[in-house]
C-alpha cells in the first residue's frame, strides 16, 4: 500500500486482490495454524504490526536507494548500518563469542552469509528491477514456506488451518503477480 501511494505505483486490481487473499492466509495461520497452543497476545500482535510497518518503510527506502546504488552496495550499507547500531553490545558480543562453541560460531557465520548477505543481495537485485508492491507481495509466501519447512525438518505437523492458510498465501501471491 505504501508503494502505491509514495512511489506512485498505484493499486492494480490483481495486486490488491492477491494481497488481500494472501494476508487472509497469514491471519488464518496466525490464529491457529501453528499446531501449538494458540495464544492471542495483544502485545505480540502490536509488535508484529510495528514490524510490518518498519519492514514496509525499509523496502520503500531501499527502493529509493536502489535508484542510486547497486544491489550489493545497498546490502552492504544495510549491514553496515545494522553493525553500527549494535556497537553498544560489542563488549558482550566479544565475551560471548570467546565462550561460544565452534559449532555455534559456524551457525552464526552461516546465518550471516546465506540468509543475510546472499538473500538480501538477491532481494535487492530483484527489487531494483521491479515495482516494490508486487515484489513485496511475494514475501507473503514466507508463512507457507515456513509451515512446509517446519514439517520437513522439525517434524511439526501442520494443522488443517495452517495448511489452508498456506494455500491461501500461495494463491494470493500467484494472483498478485498476474498482469
Amino acid at each position: 500500500m505504501f508503494a502505491g501511494v509514495w512511489l506512485s505505483e498505484g493499486f492494480p486490481r490483481p495486486l490488491v486482490v492477491g494481497i488481500s487473499i494472501a494476508f487472509l492466509g497469514v491471519l488464518i495461520i496466525g490464529l491457529g495454524g501453528s499446531g501449538g497452543e494458540s495464544v492471542n497476545d495483544g502485545g505480540g500482535i502490536l509488535l508484529g504490526l510495528l514490524a510490518a510497518v518498519l519492514y514496509a518503510s525499509g523496502v520503500l527506502l531501499q527502493k529509493v536507494a536502489l535508484g542510486r546504488v547497486d544491489a550489493v552496495t545497498a546490502t552492504f550499507l544495510g549491514c553496515t548500518i545494522g553493525a553500527v547500531v549494535l556497537v553498544p553490545f560489542a563488549p558482550q558480543f566479544i565475551a560471548e563469542t570467546a565462550a561460544a562453541p565452534a559449532d555455534a560460531l559456524a551457525v552464526v557465520v552461516y546465518l550471516g552469509v546465506f540468509p543475510t548477505a546472499i538473500a538480501f543481495s538477491t532481494w535487492a537485485y530483484a527489487l531494483a528491477r521491479t515495482n516494490a508492491g508486487p515484489m513485496t507481495a511475494t514475501t507473503l509466501t514466507v508463512p507457507a514456506i515456513v509451515i512446509l519447512l517446519s514439517w520437513m525438518f522439525l517434524g511439526e505437523l501442520p494443522t488443517v488451518l495452517g495448511m489452508f492458510g498456506g494455500v491461501l498465501c500461495l494463491l494470493g501471491v500467484a494472483i498478485s503477480r498476474r498482469r
